[in-house]
């Protein structure tokens, strides 16, 4: 390096100049293939697989400029030889999107029109996820995301632009690596994407209105997920290796009576069952919950073999949950190969992801019986009549199990067994060939497959109370089952990209076809108490067939325009209705780009959109076959007697032969701005969304079909909204970096029509049900002029105190009697507004960061106390069970399901993540150009709620909380080594 510097000195005093450098990235890495120029010349040259490079300059001060894919561009103006000794690039989050993924091709990010977001592997909550969708919570405006519960298994509800559907599904639909995935659940795998190591993802596209979602067609209602996995580069071989240790703990419990006030109560209200109390003071939740130990692995390989860029990794994750028994272990392999020939004119992909889940799931049931069992009675005991249940306590009447008291639930963890192993395969492969006498015109093959094989056993203790044969017969004892998907791919894709200078233009033609093939088949064999054995299976598939198009063009780097169309056919519809034609269309225009503000040092980039586009949705309901007429076989307990044999029997069903998908209109206007060399970013979206043919049950004339209520295309939703999303550098300096993030969404959802008559009495559809009256009881409609899943009850009475006066409500109409007329269209389950916020600071080699988000205006109907806290459930059928604390604010008696009481406003603020990083650049010295970097980090997943809900959670994307399995705080403990 002395000599070096030397040189460099003696050749500045030139009038030619030879320089000589290295160029790394901001991990110390060499960066291979950097482009060298000298400013105003045509002298050039690129980096070696070292990061080094030599260059002849014409001048003794050249200016140099460096530049990389990926990389902010360095000027440097050469007066001393050292300042090209050690040259780092910094990354470039606006060129790390620069190209983004779209459907069947991709588009750099500032020729966009339509309403496209885009995350990186720097922008997700990668330190403590498990699962792909913990990767985006609160990081994309539009983009709702909301995870099912604690279990490590659970997935989560997505929600882009509210849901567009009462009755069929309002999921996204998910494409990744170029495979659309059948969104339906996979049996023993719990999340559909849980099998996918959130390690290997790249980034993440979401495709949110119709002008980007059209060329989906059919399956695009609900918005598109595009995940692209990581692939090698071309370079020398890099290892990276990830481990973090996970300490998951119960964040909040519900407030319960203790032993001893539960005993006051008893003697208070129920006299008469003071004798049923126990001696002891046992807190259930304490007893069910535990803290959740996980560890994750992943090694990656990816670099350049014999000229073909190659990605390899192999991950391992074990994950507990806090509710005993639940578990999870993924075991997860990569391959992703690109190698180019022809002389780059032919470009093939070859990708596969592979994994083995092993998983134990636990009865949640538990978490609902820990909050109703006497916490004066012990979960163990040794008096004798209890041995035949294996010691656990239970509730006894004449001898043998009370079968209407709550279940013991550490006994339900326990002497119960879930377990499944799921085998998954996903692969993808692609040929890219760009034509050697036509090089504009390129043509693109790709197939896809994901295989999964289920194998599922559930096991009961024969001591368990609940399938004691005197009591339960007919009780579950085992089952075993098995299920395998299939789903194939194939698509067909010209695509022809030509620059017409003179004309300042440039055209984009795409055109392409595709056919996808989904296959499933189960099994079941149970074994009943009595012996008794049950034997059901299920084959089924469908077939989706399309052709569609694409046209972009640019007219003098400023106007641009695109528009598809996509005709799917879907062996899901009849004949009559299986083809649906989607087309789309936007226009953007690049303010920035004209005269009056190209040359702005304050507007660095302005563009106006706006675009329409209809789309469809496919998934409406479990059944492939909807239009066809089915009959149902019935099970053993509903057969018809033939002299001394018994036949099971075949039912029709009913059915709708002109069914057809849902479709979609979507109008868009958007802004995209920033400002400060793009130092302050964003955009601003406003939309509104139509559905029509929506699926709605409505009753029938009798006679007429063979049922009395059929599901078919009657009504109409809207929803319309605005989306914001800011980010901004407050602080770039050599030693101290300051990003912060912003995303706020507000959406208002509404049905406009949902019978084939406008009928002003016509209270809507019932939904949500509750637990109490025995699960028959709903407190949502589903009504026109109102919000998906509004709540719909009595207004509630209060005394000069301010408690609820039992049994008073509001009467409505003044008849004088309180009726279901007398209820009121009232909040809904959905918030009005979310946000999302997130700030990263860099001081030195120090990095902390946050993200978070605020919900308003969502509410929750609060089930638990609906259900429990009443003075009714202290003594009844010969049990006592434990009382919520809020009986001590109603003192009710009897149930008051309806009441708007339990209607809380569950409006919160969460952090959900906290880390704080120290990164060691070259640690170890492997090689003359290879050095260890390590970085250590902690984090802290669900750090802390602010919210006046009084539950566990306010987040229940049902509006229903009905003791969900707990969210836990999860404390990490990390590592990342790079060489």
């Amino acid at each position: 390096m002395f000599l070096l510097l030397l040189f460099g000195i003696n050749a500045i005093a030139q009038t030619k100049t030879i320089l000589q450098g290295m160029v790394v990235d901001q991990n110390n890495q060499p960066v291979i293939g950097a482009s060298i120029r000298e400013k105003g010349s045509t002298n050039g040259t690129i980096t070696d697989v070292d990061g080094r490079f030599t260059l002849q300059t014409s001048t003794s001060k050249p200016v140099v400029k460096i530049s990389y894919i990926g990389y902010d561009n360095i000027e440097i103006t050469v007066t001393n030889a050292s300042q090209l000794k050690r040259i780092v690039l910094q990354e470039s989050s606006v060129a790390l999107n620069e190209v983004v993924a779209i459907g069947y091709g991709q588009v750099k990010k500032n020729d966009m029109t339509g309403s496209v977001g885009v995350l990186g592997e720097n922008n997700l909550n990668k330190s403590t996820s498990t699962s792909p969708q913990q990767l985006i919570v609160g990081k994309m405006g539009g983009v709702n995301v909301t995870t099912a519960g604690g279990a490590p298994t659970d997935g989560a509800t997505i929600r882009i632009r509210g849901g567009s559907s009462l009755t069929a599904s309002n999921d996204p639909l998910i494409v990744v690596d170029g495979l659309p995935l059948d969104n339906r659940a996979i049996d023993g795998l719990g999340n559909i994407l849980s099998s996918i190591n959130p390690n290997e993802i790249e980034t993440f596209t979401v495709l949110k209105d119709a002008s980007a979602t059209a060329i989906y067609g059919s399956r695009a209602s609900n918005g598109v997920i595009m995940i692209t996995t990581k692939k090698g580069s071309k370079g020398k071989i890099k290892i990276d290796y990830d481990a973090k240790l996970s300490i998951g703990t119960v964040a909040k419990t519900l407030n319960l009576l203790n032993g001893d006030e539960f005993r006051t109560i008893v003697k208070q209200e129920t006299p008469d069952f003071v004798s049923y109390l126990g001696q002891t003071n046992t807190n259930w939740q304490d007893l069910i919950y535990h803290t959740a130990i996980g560890h994750d692995h992943n090694i990656g390989i990816s670099g350049t073999i014999k000229n073909m860029p190659i990605r390899a990794s192999l991950g391992y994750t074990d994950q507990n949950g806090i509710l005993k028994t639940s578990e999870m272990q993924r075991y997860s392999g990569t391959l992703r190969i690109n190698p180019s020939f022809l002389n780059n004119h032919l470009n093939a992909e070859l990708g596969l992801k592979a994994t083995y889940a092993d998983n134990r799931f636990a009865d949640q049931g538990a978490c609902a019986n820990a909050v109703r069992f006497d916490p004066t009675q012990p979960a163990m005991s040794s008096d004798s009549q209890y041995q035949k249940y294996g010691g656990y306590y239970t509730w006894m009447l004449n001898g043998v199990r009370n079968v209407n008291a709550t279940r013991n639930p550490l006994a339900q963890l326990e002497q119960r067994s879930d377990k499944a192993n799921v085998k998954r395969l996903i692969g993808d492969f692609k040929l890219d060939y760009k034509f050697h006498f036509l090089p504009d015109l390129k043509a693109t093959l790709t197939t896809g497959i994901d295989y999964t094989n289920s194998d599922g056993k559930i096991r009961i203790d024969p001591s368990a109370s609940w399938v004691e044969l005197a009591t339960a017969p007919d009780a579950q004892l085992k089952r075993d089952y098995t299920q395998d998907t299939r789903n194939e791919m194939i698509n067909f894709v010209f695509n022809y990209k030509k620059e017409i200078k003179p004309i300042r233009s440039v055209f984009e033609a795409m055109t392409g076809t595709e056919e996808q093939h989904v296959w499933r088949k189960a099994s079941g064999h149970d074994i009943r108490v009595n012996g008794t054995t049950l034997d059901d299976g299920s084959e089924t598939e469908y077939f989706l067939v399309s052709y569609f198009g694409r046209f972009n063009y640019t007219y003098n780097n400023k106007y641009l325009l695109t528009a598809s169309l996509r005709r799917d056919g879907s062996s899901r519809f009849s004949p009559d209705t299986r083809w649906g034609l989607f087309p789309s269309a936007a226009l953007a225009w690049r303010i920035s780009e004209e005269p009056f503000l190209k040359d702005s040092k304050t507007i660095s980039n302005l563009k106006l959109r706006l675009s329409y586009g209809v789309t469809g949705q496919q998934d409406l309901t479990s059944n492939d076959y909807p239009y066809m007429g089915t009959y149902r076989l019935s099970d053993n307990y509903a057969r018809y007697q033939i002299g001394n044999k018994f036949i099971n029997t075949l039912r029709p069903e009913g059915y709708d032969q002109n069914i057809k998908w849902e479709q979609t209109t979507t109008y868009n206007a958007g802004l995209d701005f920033g400002f400060l060399k793009g130092r302050l970013n964003g955009s601003i979206d406003a939309y509104y969304r139509k559905t029509d043919d929506l699926l709605n049950t409505i009753p029938t004339p009798a006679g007429s079909n063979f049922t009395d209520r059929l599901l078919t295309n009657i009504g109409k939703m809207e929803n319309k909204g605005i989306e914001f999303s800011l980010n901004g550098i407050a602080i770039d300096t050599k030693r101290l970096y300051w990003e912060v993030g912003v995303n706020v969404t507000y959406n208002q959802n509404k049905i406009t029509k949902l019978t084939s008559y406008d009928d002003p009495n016509y209270p809507g559809i019932a939904v949500g049900g509750i637990s109490g009256g025995g699960g028959s009881n709903t407190v949502q409609v589903n009504a026109v002029g109102h919000a998906l899943n509004t709540f719909y009850l009595f207004k509630q009475k209060y005394d000069s105190n301010g408690k609820p006066i039992e049994g008073s409500y509001v009467d409505k109409n003044n008849d004088g009697q309180i009726t279901d007329a007398d209820k009121f269209y009232m909040k809904h389950a959905a918030p009005d507004v979310f946000m999302g916020y997130s700030s990263t600071l860099k001081y030195k080699n120090f990095d902390f960061s946050f993200s978070g988000r605020i919900s308003l205006g969502n509410y929750v109907y609060d089930d638990i106390n609906s259900n429990g806290a009443r003075y009714q459930n202290l003594g009844t059928n010969s049990f006592l069970m434990n009382l919520p604390r809020d009986i001590l604010n109603t003192n009710f008696h009897n149930a008051q399901y309806w009441s708007d009481y339990y209607l809380k406003n569950a409006s919160f603020l969460k952090l959900d993540n906290l880390t704080l990083g120290y990164t060691c650049n070259n640690l170890l010295k492997i090689s003359s150009s290879t050095n260890l970097n390590l970085r250590i980090y902690a984090s802290v997943q669900n750090v802390f709620t602010i919210t006046s809900y009084k539950g566990i959670d306010p987040e229940v994307s049902s509006g229903i909380d009905n003791a969900i399995y707990p969210r836990p705080r999860t404390y990490v403990l990390g590592i990342s080594a790079r060489f």
